[in-house]
């Protein structure tokens, strides 16, 4: 654990916050789908923001009640020109959702401010930067500033010490993508990172980072008969997989990165994605020091199908049908597999092969998945290996009450990741691992319990009272898959074996509030209160309280 540091850029983040208020008109209602095709006058074209998206666009049901299409409202939307697969959030192109800002600020299109009639914000004049008279080359620059702060009773069911822990963190991304043409781009970006509090815990390269690049990529798409043919080579962010599956760490300070080449097909409902990826070796300490991390890789391929629009209890539907297969190459913490005493160390080799049918079938919003993870695991100074034969099953499906106030949306997610048994010394290994960080708002916010050998179900609630304002409620409940294995955290395997033999883990209630502020600033809550079972407190378990406040500033 490193010492604390002063947090540098907290200036920094005061001038931003500064120049957001003074800009902060707060943003209209979006129209509805509804709205007559093609944009309107740009003197007539009212100055709004997109719906508010929280969680919901990067959850397994992506949120995009009544936001507007790029064609309706180009102010708006800054999605990059990918037909269907820009619907729900533009979370199916396989870029990560884009509404008017992205997940990953390189995915994002500005190219509309060439005609400056369009410009309605303070910081339109960086988001275009023409080079040529022509306006063919130009520069997009792009900040976001995060200030996130943790409250903590008991983290990681009590197994974590200190108890009583605050932390407070501080990151910085700037991004610069120099456009050389339409086919042409190469996109950068710089990240610092630092961590500080009281009774804190857990800091490491993943909290703390000294300036450093997070992206540095060329890419090039190419339109050839009714393709877009295109590829990624560097080091950028990953998104083309279920977000149950990989996402972009965000609990943690520093975002996951890759190095490598990604390539793909857009046809106009067809889509193919191929890459190759090494992670980042974020454990340097010194200024531009990090490297590639060759026992971290990730390759494999991402099929997916856009089925023919319909329309069912007379609204619109459509639906993706996807097809994937994602190997993992990983060793350190995240390999361990559980023994009866403690752990074994070593690296593992792990084939996911899987599939998942997502969308709207009118009111009815769902996303069904499933993987089989195959490979082998090999222990650490030794040439022995044992195979692995795990899976998982991850399912959400609701209804959206779009005519109600609120647009309540009702839904039950339920998954199910396989176990194994940790008193078995040969043969194979049942434990499903999910190593690259899924989505830590699909299953639960903490982080204390992770996808590995474990049943969840309960219900989710999601509502917008207002178009700046979101409020998701979800209560999942937990069972150990297989009572003859571990309890698994992020990163960790719980020391609960031989003391707990019960099945049920305990019931984690989780709400979320999101409310813009302004169209650049986003305040954000995450508040969860973890309640182990009888069994699981008898055995050294604790209750715990888990408060999160995100400030998110970004332009």
């Amino acid at each position: 654990m490193f010492g604390p540091r002063k947090v540098p850029s907290v200036g920094l983040s005061t001038i931003l916050l500064g120049l957001a208020l003074s800009n902060a008109r707060p943003a209209l209602a979006d129209q509805p789908q509804t709205t007559p095709p093609g944009p309107a006058p740009a003197a007539k074209r009212p100055n709004v923001s997109p719906r508010l998206q929280s969680t919901a666009p990067v959850a397994a049901v992506p949120e995009a009640i009544h936001n507007p299409t790029r064609k309706q409202a180009p102010r708006r939307i800054h999605q990059r020109p990918w037909g269907v697969f820009n619907r729900d959030g533009g979370a199916p192109a396989g870029f990560g959702p884009v509404a008017r800002f992205g997940i990953d600020r390189s995915a994002e299109d500005w190219s509309y401010l060439r005609d400056p009639g369009l410009s309605d914000d303070v910081f339109d004049p960086l988001k275009f930067m023409p080079l040529t008279s022509d306006k063919s080359v130009y520069l997009t620059l792009s900040l976001d500033e995060r200030l996130r702060n943790w409250y903590e009773t008991r983290p990681f069911l009590g197994q974590t010490k200190p108890n009583d822990s605050g932390r407070f963190t501080n990151r910085t991304t700037a991004g610069a993508d120099l456009h050389l043409g339409p086919f042409f781009h190469v996109y950068g970006e710089l990240i610092n990172g630092d961590a500080a509090g009281w009774a804190y815990y857990g800091y490491n390269q993943t909290y703390r980072k000294t300036l450093d690049v997070q992206q540095a990529y060329a890419e090039a798409t190419l339109p050839v008969d009714d393709a877009k043919v295109g590829a990624k080579v560097g080091r950028f962010e990953f998104f083309d997989a279920p977000n149950y599956l990989i996402y972009g760490r965000e609990t943690p300070n520093i975002p996951l990165s890759w190095n490598g080449v990604q390539a793909y097909v857009f046809w106009p409902r067809v889509r193919l994605d191929v890459f190759d990826l090494v992670q980042t070796n974020t454990n340097p300490t010194d200024m531009f020091a990090d490297t590639e991390n060759y026992k971290a890789r990730l390759f494999g391929a991402y099929e997916s199908w856009a089925v023919p629009d319909f329309h069912f209890l007379g609204q619109p539907g459509h639906v993706f049908l996807d097809f994937f297969y994602l190997g993992y190459d990983y060793g350190g913490s995240k390999a361990p597999i559980a023994t009866a005493e403690k752990t074994a160390s070593g690296t593992t080799h792990r084939d996911n092969i899987g599939t998942r049918v997502w969308g709207k079938v009118g009111p009815i919003e769902f996303s069904l998945g499933g993987v089989y993870q195959g490979g082998q695991f090999t222990y650490a100074k030794s040439t022995r290996s044992r195979a692995v034969d795990a899976y998982a099953i991850n399912t959400i499906i609701g209804y959206r009450a779009a005519a109600l106030r609120f647009n309540p949306f009702f839904a039950v997610q339920a998954d199910l990741y396989s176990g194994g048994n940790y008193n078995r010394t040969s043969g194979s290994i049942g434990t499903y691992i999910a190593p690259y960080y899924p989505q830590t708002g699909y299953l639960d916010t903490t982080t204390y319990i992770a996808p590995s050998n474990l049943i969840d179900v309960g219900p989710r609630v999601e509502l917008r009272p207002t178009d700046n304002t979101a409020l998701i409620v979800k209560v999942p409940f937990f069972w150990r898959a297989s009572t003859n294995d571990a309890v698994y955290g992020a990163s960790q395997i719980y020391d609960f074996r031989g003391k707990y033999a019960g099945g049920y883990v305990g019931v984690d209630p989780q709400i979320e509030l999101a409310y813009r502020i302004t169209r650049h600033l986003t305040w954000t809550n995450d508040f969860a209160r973890f309640l182990v079972s009888d069994a699981l407190a008898h055995a050294g378990g604790q209750n715990g309280t888990y408060y999160q406040s995100t400030l998110d500033f970004r332009f």
